[in-house]
């Protein structure tokens, strides 16, 4: 390799396999109008549909995900003004990248340097001075550069495709400073879907098939979808859980991204390989198309002045009568889990304000907005009563769990319920549980990342070793910090806030640079918050599925039933759970939509000729309540 290219290669991931530019035209319809490849065979029909979702026309600008043939991409679209005849005023146009396959596709490394190559592209055509939007041959030369720097060389693509864990993807080679890595949103995401967040993470886990429909922009959908994705990522990826218990699927659940009615067929094709996927559209119509998803996820329910939330929905099929929706809510089995989501997000409360997308409502509200939010004030508060009620009631049944995520520490907060604040925290200083108290909310800062007076690092911690799940048992926590820094109550700061400041030239106005030192510290300490919330979220739902795994296999081969000991066997086998069987993955015995959720499991670690009985007798429901039987 020449040096040029080892240049390039440590600068940019050269992993694109093409790069194309997709237009509306007025009588031809949506059309990819200029590309260039990596192969001559590749091909891009069709691909102009997701680039341009209907609806696009209303947003001046959005970022599309989309997936074509199992390869990953991402483009840039732009709403631009014009004066030619028959565009009816504006010109809607894309410009894409697609992405070779590869374990861990990371297609937002490219959205920084393509945002910025579409307004350089589109300055050179308006500079032209002809009114003629549409561009040249001469003036796709820079997105001709911008390929050959980034397009594929390796078969391996120098390890760009690579997964070695949360630390190296967040705070590692495969991080970057420009925060467009979607994961990094799993903390907002979680704020505005509330604790209906645990109902989709039964379907990720579960491996169905979720629909996610929004209104333009489709950002927020497109990263709600790799999100979702993320939150069991790490285990799917493993594919065997332990000698005994094995997935049926070796790759994690697909994320699609962006699907149109272009895609009916596309969707079934992937329904029948039993993978599960997930993908956002704005056509309305499937809506009415529910045989096509498990889940609906409706954003459009989402108003920040109304503070609802999205509305989740399952198909309900009634022979003989039209599809219909039915709204499912979350599980009274999922209120100690959230309590321990909810916990993590309450340390870091003020990284809310810095995104829009789960910012607080606006202060300037109609007399009309104001009246919603007062019923939905008043709605919010018998939900927390329901869930206090659920919480006592599950807190009477058994003990705290060794592999819990739990943060009791024994049977008597086993049901605790946590609805604001965090009673764990200290009104005097910081204040993180220990080794044996379960997830402790966020990794504490490495050593290594202060200077010798204590200074926090002008970059992001790197690579947090806490979060490194290589044994794939439990959690690991970090020890306290020896010198808590001073925080109001209800917050946890585990970074230095002591700064060294560096006195100003001569002539300088020392005020600006100080407010400018500031500015820069308050967004490093922002983004080193939202990193460490961000890995202790994903702690949690990756030590909660390590859990139920290991439920599930003890049951599997208590009854004989785990594939590596009953690999002989012919003809469906049965799954005998009983209402305590159950409560030892601290699910619900009553709730339906646990049934489901362990069917399932079952079905993906155990095989589909393995079918689950749920008993629920009086007999086993009282053994389950008493603790006998």
């Amino acid at each position: 390799m020449s040096t040029s290219e080892s240049d390039s290669t440590s600068k940019y991931p050269q992993d694109l396999v093409a790069i194309f530019h997709a237009s509306f035209h007025p009588t031809q319809g949506n059309i990819i109008d200029w590309c260039t490849k990596a192969s001559e065979d590749l091909d891009l029909e069709n691909l102009e549909f997701s680039a341009l979702p209907s609806g696009l026309h209303l947003v001046e600008q959005d970022v599309v995900y989309f997936t074509k043939d199992g390869q990953q991409g991402v483009c840039v679209f732009r709403l631009r003004k014009t004066s030619e005849q028959g565009h009816r005023g504006v010109r809607l146009t894309s410009l894409g990248i697609l992405l070779a396959k590869s374990h861990r596709p990371r297609p937002w490394l490219h959205i920084n340097a393509l945002k910025e190559l579409t307004d350089t592209i589109y300055a050179r055509v308006e500079a032209g001075g002809s009114g003629v939007l549409q561009p040249t041959e001469d003036d796709w030369e820079p997105a001709r550069v911008f390929f050959e720097e980034r397009k594929l060389r390796r078969s391996d693509l120098g390890g760009a495709g690579d997964w070695t864990g949360w630390s190296a993807e967040l705070d590692g080679p495969y991080s970057n400073p420009g925060d467009t890595n979607p994961t990094l949103h799993l903390p907002h995401l979680l704020r505005i879907l509330g604790p209906s967040a645990l109902t989709l993470y039964k379907y990720v886990l579960g491996r169905k098939r979720i629909m996610i429909y929004t209104l333009p922009p489709v950002e927020v959908a497109s990263i709600l979808c790799r999100v979702a994705g993320d939150l069991c990522f790490d285990a799917q990826s493993t594919g065997s859980f332990s000698n005994r218990l094995s997935a049926q699927h070796k790759e994690p659940i697909h994320v699609i991204g962006m699907v149109t009615l272009n895609d009916t067929d596309r969707l079934r094709s992937e329904s029948m390989t039993g993978r599960g996927w997930i993908a956002c559209t704005t056509d309305a119509l499937f809506l009415e198309k529910s045989t096509y998803y498990d889940l609906l996820i409706d954003l459009t329910t989402y108003t920040p002045n109304k503070s609802s939330r999205p509305t989740f929905y399952t198909p309900k099929i009634v022979p003989g009568q039209p599809n219909r929706l039915s709204t499912v809510r979350f599980a009274w089995s999922d209120v100690k889990l959230w309590n321990e989501i909810d916990r993590i997000l309450q340390l870091d409360p003020d990284n809310v304000s810095g995104h829009t997308c789960c910012g607080p409502p606006s202060s300037s509200q109609s007399p009309k907005s104001k009246s919603v939010t007062a019923w939905t004030d008043a709605w919010q508060v018998y939900e927390d009563v329901c869930i206090i009620c659920a919480g006592l009631w599950m807190g009477s049944w058994r003990g705290n769990s060794t592999m819990s995520y739990s943060t009791a520490n024994g049977p008597e907060n086993w049901g605790a319920v946590h609805l604001e604040g965090d009673d764990d925290l200290s009104m005097g200083g910081t204040y993180v549980r220990s080794v044996g108290m379960g997830i402790e909310g966020r990794p504490a800062e490495s050593p290594h990342l202060l200077g010798a007076s204590g200074s926090t690092s002008s970059k992001a911690p790197r690579r947090v070793s806490a979060m490194s799940w290589s044994s794939g048992k439990g959690t690991i926590v970090n020890s306290v910090p020896s010198t808590p820094t001073s925080t109001s109550a209800g917050k946890a700061r585990q970074v230095s806030t002591s700064t060294t400041i560096v006195p100003p030239a001569e002539g300088e106005d020392s005020v600006a640079l100080d407010h400018i030192h500031d500015s820069e510290q308050a967004s490093i300490q922002r983004r080193t918050n939202q990193l460490l919330t961000t890995m202790a979220l994903l702690q949690t739902f990756h030590a909660h599925t390590l859990f139920q795994l290991s439920v599930l296999e003890d049951i599997l081969v208590r009854q004989g039933v785990a594939p590596s000991l009953a690999a002989d066997d012919a003809g469906n086998r049965l799954v005998s759970l009983s209402p305590k069987d159950i409560l030892a993955f601290e699910l619900g015995p009553l709730s339906s939509l646990d049934a489901k959720y362990l069917e399932w499991l079952v079905e993906e670690y155990a095989g589909s000729q393995v079918k689950v009985v749920i008993r629920r007798g009086w007999k086993d429901l009282l053994g389950a309540i008493f603790g006998y039987g």
